[in-house]
């Protein structure tokens, strides 16, 4: 199997925290786990804003894991024309259409991810 952590996924897993069940067991059984360049991009304005604090790097916290980082490429932001309007978050609309492209399973607890086409392992 093969994942994409939506960004509060990575947040809690790097805590230790919050997790489903399912989710974490498909975190520690999967082939492999990405996390997009998006949602070290949403944390550093999070971080910025002061809306959250965090002890270490997105980076840091991604190869401690063991996760892959997930750029953003012209063909992602392409993905974004087709997906209808069900979303109103950039980062989340972006980390859709990214699972879309690459074929990946989105673990997620936001319930609007599940409404486009891509498979979901709620968080």
């Amino acid at each position: 199997m093969r994942l994409l952590l939506d960004t509060h996924v990575l947040i809690w897993w790097d805590a230790g925290a919050r997790l489903s069940r399912e989710a974490r067991n498909a975190i520690r059984d999967a082939d492999e786990v990405y996390v997009s360049a998006a949602s070290a991009w949403e944390i550093a304005i999070k971080t910025a804003l002061g809306k959250i604090l965090s002890s270490r790097t997105v980076g840091d916290a991604v190869q401690a894991s063991g996760f892959i980082e997930l750029p953003i490429l012209f063909r992602h932001a392409g993905a974004l024309a087709a997906l209808p309007p069900l979303h109103r978050d950039p980062f989340d609309r972006l980390l859709v259409a990214q699972a879309h492209v690459e074929k990946l399973t989105i673990v997620t607890r936001d319930s609007l991810v599940s409404q486009y086409a891509v498979k979901v392992i709620r968080a």
